[in-house]
């Protein structure tokens, strides 16, 4: 029994010393993690905010490496300096991955790839044409070129010098030349570091890879890493998509249509408030699209016409150029030349809203005329055609029941008995002419009548 103890302690013992080094790699593993942040469209104030949240998530949770997945055709230097400040100064390793296939990491997006502390791109995707331009996206003058071009330029050698001279010298033509290239060009001239088909992919590319964060070397471990997917909040949701130009052009329509509603027929809040919130996120939009301020002219000037032709109506003229105005602003505003393509607003979009808003203004100007030919419906006019019940007996004078109140009527085909509803044809002073009115025409249980 003895012997049996001792081998059975010997076998616990060895059981032990496996699970002492089995279990606790096992648990490393189990814990090891990356944080994804999914940056997708132009650059924005609420990208940035997102981006920077990503990087100070990252730090807090203590993730392996934060995957900034970066698809963007660019948008304003900035902004570009502010997302490249959040990641140089992370504390966590930044890998920038332009994915999906058919993504781009253009302009802005070509720096904010090379300042991430690895970079990958998908196949199919596209890295380059960062040549400066205006805040309207019109062709800088040849000074300002030059200052911005150089400023880019030094800005991109301090962030591709560590991948080689053949990276620096893409990076400049980026700028200077506006070249782009593909993935596997970015790859062969060591723009980035990885070309991967997804991320599970990129994950096993990354481990055993050592970046330097903060002068610091860093081995990556990503091996099986669990992904963490960090999602935009519902603020910063609604105000990246506020700034697409077609969002633009829509809120300042509603909101402005609002504002008149709430203006013709005050006392009500609702129509009011919407045109206030429509207007304030249309003015944030513009605020950080490139665009034409001429165009902005042109839109207030058709919302001018429409409220002249309401006012006094010019039988659908004013409403025509209104028209006119609004689609002429809408393209000035966005589609001017040297416009980038993500500031562009859709032709067939502005077409479709200005007809929509038209048709709007043409039926309240319908609605004004009428009501400026209607007969008046007010005093003694406003009593021929209304039904009254007979109280007293019409032979042929008596009492009728009408609007609340007792009136003498004269019947022009009595006698008519009480209980009976007439029609009235016409006033005499304060006296009502009547006739029988045909059955059906009344409600015998309307409020009002007096037994």
């Amino acid at each position: 029994m003895q012997g049996k103890g001792w081998i059975v302690g010997r076998w616990m013992l060895l059981l032990g010393l496996l699970l002492a080094l089995v279990v606790p790699a096992g648990a490393e593993d189990a814990g090891r993690s990356v944080l994804l942040v999914e940056a997708e469209g132009p650059l924005t104030p609420a990208m940035v905010s997102y981006i920077q949240r990503g990087v100070r998530t990252a730090e807090e949770r203590g993730v392996e490496a934060m995957i900034l997945r970066l698809d963007t055709p660019g948008g304003q230097i900035d902004l570009m300096n502010e997302i490249i400040q959040a990641i140089r100064e992370s504390r966590v390793p930044v890998v920038v991955y332009v994915a999906p296939r058919g993504a781009i990491a253009g302009s802005a997006g070509t720096l904010i790839t090379l300042a991430g502390h690895a970079a990958a791109m998908a196949p199919e995707t596209a890295i380059g044409a960062a040549s400066p331009v205006g805040g309207s996206g019109e062709d800088l003058n040849e000074t300002l070129a030059r200052k911005a071009k150089e400023a880019l330029k030094a800005q991109a050698r301090g962030l591709a010098e560590r991948r080689g001279e053949e990276a620096v010298k893409l990076a400049e033509a980026a700028i200077e030349e506006a070249k782009a290239v593909s993935a596997s060009e970015a790859l062969e001239a060591g723009l980035v570091d990885f070309v991967a088909d997804s991320l599970e992919e990129l994950l096993a590319q990354l481990d055993g890879f050592t970046v330097q964060v903060q002068g610091e070397e860093q081995l990556l471990r990503t091996a099986g890493a669990r992904i963490e997917r960090l999602p935009m909040n519902p603020i910063e949701q609604l105000l990246h998509v506020v700034v697409n130009p077609n969002v633009v052009f829509l809120l300042f329509t509603i909101g402005v249509q609002a504002i008149l509603i709430e203006i013709s027929s005050p006392g009500g809040w609702v129509a009011g408030f919407i045109g206030v919130v429509c207007l304030a996120l249309g003015i944030y939009g513009i605020g950080v699209l490139p665009v034409n301020w001429l165009g902005l002219i042109f839109i207030v000037v058709a919302f001018v016409l429409f409220v002249l032709d309401i006012k006094a109506p010019t039988h659908g003229a004013l409403t025509a150029a209104g028209i006119a105005s609004l689609v002429a602003g809408a393209l000035i505003l966005f589609n001017s030349a040297g416009a980038p393509s993500y500031a562009r607003i859709s032709v067939p979009f502005v077409l479709g809203v200005a007809v929509t808003t038209s048709a709007f203004f043409l039926f309240i100007v319908t609605k004004a005329i009428q009501a400026q030919r209607a007969p008046a419906m007010t005093g003694a006019q406003g009593l021929v055609g209304a039904t009254a019940r007979v109280r007293s007996e019409l032979n042929p004078q008596g009492t009728v029941f009408l609007m609340g109140e007792y009136w003498t009527a004269e019947a022009e085909d009595g006698p008519i008995p009480a209980g009976e509803e007439v029609e009235v044809v016409g006033v005499e002073g304060i006296r009502l002419r009547v006739r029988r009115k045909t059955k059906g025409g009344w409600d015998a249980d309307e409020r009002g009548w007096d037994g």
